[in-house]
């Protein structure tokens, strides 16, 4: 194998300019999350019996891993009282009328319900904030239930425990966890645009990424952690399944007969991959082994231009080498 033409230095350029979310923009989102935040827990302080308990800030913006065509933000709203319904649409409903109260100058299409969400627009920024509700009993650490974007069911979980799960994994391998799992989003996405029907949402990304971290993977050289990732998938088919034992043990797991088994690191009860078929998973292990194929490719080929051209097969015609 050859680096002579393309290496690791040359992904990591790359990804700045064409993957990361760039950091003033990244400061931007977050700045106007956290006003946002101070707001409504200054509303808060001052009506105690007010439904709405905490706001924080989630996704890949909290989690460190957004991508640069990143264009809103994704807050939890914790909901306490009796009278919040659980249903989704009255539920939603119900938030957007609290966060009118919370905000009364903004007008009421600044507001709107969507369908697992609440988007709270800012017309100086031009920012979207979509607000998300948790419906929340008092346990500790911050567990409620939030609507599944996959099915509006309500599912037990923690945004606090998720965005350090993250940050754990962060930890182990500064700088590089969170770079290789966009690298893998990029690619996902752009897997997305060019194959009807494609699947592999980003929160699989990064459990089967913090799998792989967990085991001792070095992330440090780009080629070789995309190139270890993509064999995970191809070798496995997606059918082994993934447990984290930070939250609970392995035994907590219930026996499942859903093809693809990557169980939400918070919630033993929650597999995040339920709703995936055989056929979509083994769309994603092809697309998989053709990524796998033209890496091994790129690091074998004798010229620049053909090294490239292997590179773009998996982050396509915006990497130029």
């Amino acid at each position: 194998m050859t680096r002579a033409h393309i290496n690791h230095r040359d992904i990591v350029r790359f990804a700045e300019e064409k993957v990361n979310l760039p950091k003033d923009k990244a400061d931007e989102f977050r700045a106007q999350a956290r006003r946002l935040r101070e707001k409504l827990e200054g509303y808060i302080a001052e009506h105690p019996d007010f439904a709405l308990k905490k706001i924080q800030l989630s996704g890949s913006l909290a989690k460190g891993t957004a991508l640069r065509s990143l264009n809103d933000i994704d807050m939890a709203v914790y909901i306490s009282g009796s009278d919040a319904p659980h249903d989704t649409a009255a539920l939603l409903r119900y938030l957007a009328e609290r966060l009118r109260k919370a905000f009364p100058n903004f007008s009421p299409d600044q507001v709107k319900p969507q369908t697992y969400s609440v988007t709270v627009s800012f017309r100086g920024t031009g920012l979207d904030v979509d607000v998300v509700p948790v419906l929340y009993a008092g346990l500790p650490d911050w567990r409620g239930d939030l609507i599944s974007q996959d099915d509006g069911s309500f599912l037990e979980t923690s945004i606090p425990l998720h965005v350090e799960f993250a940050r754990k994994r962060k930890r182990k391998q500064e700088v590089h966890f969170a770079q290789v799992v966009r690298l893998a989003k990029f690619w996902a996405r752009r897997m997305k645009q060019e194959r009807d029907g494609f699947r592999f949402k980003s929160f699989m990304i990064e459990l089967i990424m913090a799998r792989l971290c967990d085991e001792g993977l070095d992330m440090s050289d780009y080629p070789e952690a995309l190139q270890a990732f993509f064999t995970y998938v191809a070798r496995s088919g997606l059918r082994e399944r993934i447990v984290f034992t930070d939250h609970y043990e392995v035994s907590a797991v219930p026996e499942s007969t859903d093809p693809i088994q990557i169980i939400d690191p918070i919630n033993a009860s929650n597999n995040v991959t339920r709703l995936y078929t055989e056929s979509q998973a083994d769309a994603i292990v092809e697309a998989a082994l053709d990524a796998g194929d033209a890496i091994d490719a790129a690091l074998a080929a004798q010229t620049k231009e053909l090294t490239v051209y292997y590179w773009q097969k998996v982050f396509g015609s915006s990497f130029q080498g």
